[in-house]
């Protein structure tokens, strides 16, 4: 009966912080056509403190949707073009000789802000990948024989272009796997794009105002935390990651050729974690087997791996997810 009675007060207690999502949204609305989705992955990410990797063809507005989300969220904003010269230190920062003091000043990067845009991070070769996704996995950064902790909240939305192959540096599993999601996101329908061509077509655009700050945002990453996630729900988290394991015990022996390599625990772990962020966005202090269901394809997409018989059957991720959501029993 006391659980009954905590998710009740937990209920009151995310009705009463919650009014920020959808200023946030409206905000986002009035510079952003359509891309709900991704948006939703952003407040998810951040609501997890996590990470998103956003897959996409140029003009998609990726750079816009975390550059407004920072100016609502009152927070410092960076972007890094990621190109094959990049250095570690133009990410992270380094040490600069100073002639007046006669000493070596840290310089910091521009990893030192709470949204970071790594645009096209496939364009730079793995030390430069590796400084990044270490700053994203520890949360700090050293430079020289000093260490500093990164913003809180601390959000990387890293960009890769699905079409333009040549002369890029595909990030290894073992780096994709820190992303607590993989977004793809597609072209606008026509109503939209008409949209869009208005919009930007006028020299008028309205100013972003704040609409809450930092800090708040952390406090309610600690709400988010305190979400009620029952053993049935992780009984089926679990189900849903074994079963890209072990397709053949789950009665999807079709899959055993097509996956060479099932998803990680941090698969299962972000699934939970992003799970109770979409319970938060739809206002309730537990999890539902929807909210898995609901995220689960941007949480597992990227660590799936195929092999060779799925590639030359055009057969993605997504598919396997699909398949894997219709066979694993629901709770």
């Amino acid at each position: 009966m006391s659980e009954t009675i905590n998710i009740r007060e937990l209920n009151d207690l995310i009705a009463s912080k919650a009014s920020f999502v959808s200023l946030i949204r409206s905000g986002m609305d009035r510079r952003i056509i359509g891309q709900k989705h991704l948006v939703d992955s952003l407040l998810i990410a951040l609501l997890c403190n996590g990470h998103v990797l956003l897959e996409g063809v140029p003009g998609l507005a990726k750079t816009l949707a975390i550059k407004t989300l920072a100016s609502l969220v009152d927070a410092k904003y960076s972007r890094i073009q990621f190109t094959p010269d990049l250095l570690p230190a133009d990410v992270i920062g380094t040490l600069i000789y100073s002639v007046k003091n006669e000493s070596f000043e840290v310089k910091k990067g521009p990893i030192f802000a709470n949204f970071v845009l790594a645009d096209e991070i496939n364009r730079a070769p793995a030390k430069v990948q590796s400084a990044l996704l270490e700053a994203m996995q520890e949360r700090q950064v050293t430079i020289g024989e000093e260490t500093f902790k990164l913003d809180n909240p601390f959000l990387v939305m890293a960009t890769q272009n699905p079409i333009e192959q040549e002369g890029t540096y595909p990030l290894p599993e073992a780096q994709t796997d820190r992303f607590l999601l993989k977004v793809v996101i597609g072209y606008p329908n026509k109503d939209e794009e008409k949209s869009i061509i208005r919009q930007n077509i006028t020299s008028q655009s309205s100013p972003i105002t704040p609409v809450i700050k930092p800090a708040e945002i952390v406090e309610v990453q600690k709400i988010v935390e305190k979400i009620y996630i029952d053993e049935k729900i992780e009984n089926y988290i679990v189900d849903i990651v074994f079963a890209t394991r072990e397709p053949s015990k789950y009665g999807l022996t079709d899959l055993a050729s097509i996956i060479s390599y099932g998803a990680s625990p941090r698969a299962s772990i972000s699934l939970a974690l992003a799970s109770r962020a979409y319970a938060f966005l739809q206002g309730r202090g537990y999890v539902i087997p929807e909210d898995v269901r609901a995220v689960c394809h941007d949480v597992m997409r990227h660590r799936i791996g195929l092999s060779y018989e799925a590639e030359a059957n055009n057969i993605n991720a997504d598919e396997v997810i699909t398949a894997i959501l219709d066979k694993v029993a629901v709770p």
